[in-house]
């Protein structure tokens, strides 16, 4: 990882004034604040499917881009991105060459803001609390495992592109998710201690189970922060907290990375309502997204995209 904190990458941050809109440059992703303050980070997350690869090659055909990442297994990862760095398919193809398509972003719904941003209400949730944002200090194995199998908490209109669906807090909303207050983060770090690496073993183990019952399951892994500091850092911050669990869960637990996508969300959702040091909004969120990406046929493959 380029700097070793946030302060580093602070000193590596180039900003740009494009169109009203100014973009931070840092050396592995981006932060975009639009006109209306909006803010928001977009990462790279190729660099996940590099570990323990047996080969990698790229080609660019037609301002496509596709990366495929060849395990020890002959098994293949096969992520699809377009001209402007955006993840448009990423494909999984097992050693007899059969695909399973587990992410299609290509598709735009034409109701959808700038393309990614949906304007709908807060679900209606009629499930209890601690059933809807888990606990995973607090709850047993058998509940977190059920939560990475829950349904939504209500009917899903419409399939969602992944952008949307991280862009768009009340589409994410729909689903339940897990608050993994087990492990915390230091100020200004994104490292996870070794001492507390363990502490994700319950997680992964209900990952792994979901995604062996469908192998389409989709994770997404949520970084938030506490309210010290600037949004740019904390947007920054919160996206590689968000990556260091996604890695681990991968490298020490086995979670197949193509099931997992993450995101930084900086100081936006606060658990604990402070503006001072707060190690519980220093957190990672786990959040199962099938349903959204497949228009709640979790079980199927995504529909095709519309030519």
């Amino acid at each position: 990882m380029i700097g070793a904190t946030i302060a580093d990458l602070r000193n590596q941050r180039q900003e740009v004034v494009e169109g009203g809109r100014t973009v931070y440059t840092e050396p592995d992703r981006i932060i975009i604040r639009d006109p209306s303050g909006q803010e928001y980070v977009r990462g790279n997350d190729l660099y996940r499917f590099r570990y323990g690869a047996r080969d990698i090659r790229s080609e660019t055909i037609g301002g496509e881009t596709r990366t495929v990442v060849v395990r020890p297994d002959g098994s293949e990862v096969i992520t699809v991105v377009g001209a402007d760095g955006t993840l448009l398919r990423r494909i999984r193809r097992d050693p007899g060459g059969r695909e399973i398509v587990i992410i299609d972003n290509s598709y735009r719904d034409p109701r959808a803001v700038g393309g990614f941003y949906v304007d709908v209400p807060p679900p209606v949730v009629n499930i209890p609390y601690d059933r809807y944002i888990v606990d995973a200090q607090e709850a047993s194995p058998d509940v977190i495992y059920e939560t990475m199998e829950a349904p939504p908490v209500q009917r899903i209109e419409r399939r969602y592109s992944l952008d949307e669906i991280r862009y768009s807090p009340n589409v994410r909303m729909q689903m339940p998710s897990i608050d993994v207050n087990t492990i915390n983060f230091e100020t200004g770090s994104w490292t996870i201690p070794p001492d507390q690496a363990a502490r994700l073993q319950v997680i992964a183990d209900g990952l792994n189970r979901a995604i062996q019952r469908n192998p389409r399951e989709v994770f997404l892994i949520e970084g938030h922060t506490d309210a010290v500091g600037n949004d740019v850092d904390n947007l920054s911050l919160s996206d590689r907290r968000a990556q260091s669990a996604a890695e681990l869960l991968t490298q020490q637990f086995g979670v197949p990375a193509e099931n997992l996508t993450s995101q930084g969300y900086g100081k936006q959702y606060l658990k604990e309502q402070t503006d001072g040091p707060s190690r519980i909004n220093r957190r990672v969120t786990v959040r199962r997204i099938t349903p959204l990406l497949n228009g709640g046929t979790a079980s199927l493959p995504p529909p095709s995209t519309p030519r």
